[in-house]
């Protein structure tokens, strides 16, 4: 399959509500979307990158220019016969995983479309519905708190999480533990801590969580390894695994009993699936995380969550929860806590263009590829 023509464009979609975290408070989403033009196909996929680097290091101007400038032209035109003969392109590149992740994904629903199958099944997905939780922000008070964990409970959700930061932790976990004895919570720490948090972490204990996500520092797996140590709660590594190099070192050597898998930040959907893979050979679970995505990156996170060790609830909730009108035609909504699977060819959405052009702040017309 040759990629003819690509398109990229900044589109910014407001959310419902004002997210906070302990990077900071969220209004708005930024993103680019990518569509890839094949054979008469078009194949979409979408940044996770802030325009900042809270998250990890990559922006989304960086994206755009590597985008634009080299990774786009470094494959239009070659005759690719799936997407690891593309990631086989750009793979000497080196960083850039959200970047690249975008390009390969895009390709994904461009070639399964090709083939006039859905992502999941190509993937080898063994489920058409997956399990769902909702992330809740720091909210003004506990109070507040526990109004939010009761209406996702009423709403069928399998998983509450709770985002913390020192000085807002131990006894907002207690509080939510007291109000909902049997409601499945965690808390994510979004790397706000450190090992002088040790007796912040063993108090936490008390609280009964599934697991504690990214408590450490954005980049280690070594200090994990003598928290997890040192406490009986579950870690869950985010920011640490960009590879499934990652993940393997950090089970080694018991830096945490969980990963959540968001594809961009790893590099793609074969790089999620070779973690999945690697988790799987540990018996330790996976779970799909989420970076507000909009419809397209939602939908590429859901078909890969049907691979079979995702079994603890994702964050691929409702969409209608952040976006007052998501970019996609078709709804992506949890009935009962169970996200059901796009069965379209490729991801199976499709772009509400009218609205997308609305949104559109810039954009970019790629046809030039790499000379020589």
């Amino acid at each position: 399959m040759k990629i003819e023509a690509a398109e990229l464009r900044l589109i910014s979609l407001p959310l419902k509500f004002r997210f906070e975290t302990s990077f900071g408070v969220q209004t708005m989403r930024h993103l680019i979307l990518l569509t890839l033009y094949g054979e008469g196909l078009e194949g979409y996929a979408e940044t996770v990158m802030e325009y900042t680097p809270h998250y990890r290091e990559e922006t989304i101007p960086g994206a755009w220019a590597l985008l634009e400038e080299l990774l786009i032209p470094q494959v239009l035109g070659k005759d690719l016969a799936n997407p690891e003969q593309l990631w086989g392109e750009i793979a000497g590149f080196r960083g850039n995983k959200m970047t690249k992740a975008a390009l390969e994904m895009a390709f994904w629903d461009l070639w399964c479309k090709s083939l006039g199958q859905p992502l999941w099944k190509v993937l080898g997905g063994v489920r058409t519905e997956i399990p769902v939780g909702i992330s809740l922000g720091i909210e003004p008070s506990i109070e507040a708190t526990l109004e939010k964990v009761g209406q996702g409970l009423s709403n069928g959700y399998r998983r509450i999480k709770l985002k913390i930061k020192p000085g807002w932790d131990v006894k907002l976990a207690l509080a939510v533990r007291e109000a909902y004895p049997e409601a499945n919570l965690t808390v994510d720490a979004n790397s706000a801590y450190s090992l002088n948090h040790i007796a912040t972490f063993k108090a936490l204990d008390a609280a009964s969580l599934d697991y504690i996500e990214q408590p450490l520092a954005f980049d280690d797996i070594l200090d994990h390894a003598k928290l997890q140590a040192a406490i009986s709660t579950a870690i869950c590594l985010d920011e640490s695994i960009t590879s499934p190099e990652d993940a393997r070192k950090a089970l080694e050597i018991g830096a945490g009993r969980v990963i959540n898998l968001k594809p961009g930040r790893v590099g793609g959907i074969l790089a999620s699936r070779k973690v999945h893979d690697i988790t799987q050979s540990y018996g330790l679970p996976v779970w799909m995380g989420g970076m507000l995505e909009a419809g397209i990156g939602r939908a590429a996170n859901i078909h890969v969550a049907t691979l079979p060790m995702f079994i603890k609830p994702g964050d691929t909730s409702s969409a209608s929860r952040y976006w007052q009108e998501d970019i996609i035609e078709e709804a992506l909504e949890a009935q009962n806590g169970l996200m059901p699977v796009p069965q379209g060819p490729g991801l199976g959405v499709n772009l509400k263009r009218d609205l997308v052009q609305k949104l559109t702040e810039k954009s970019a017309y790629v046809t030039h590829a790499v000379q020589g």
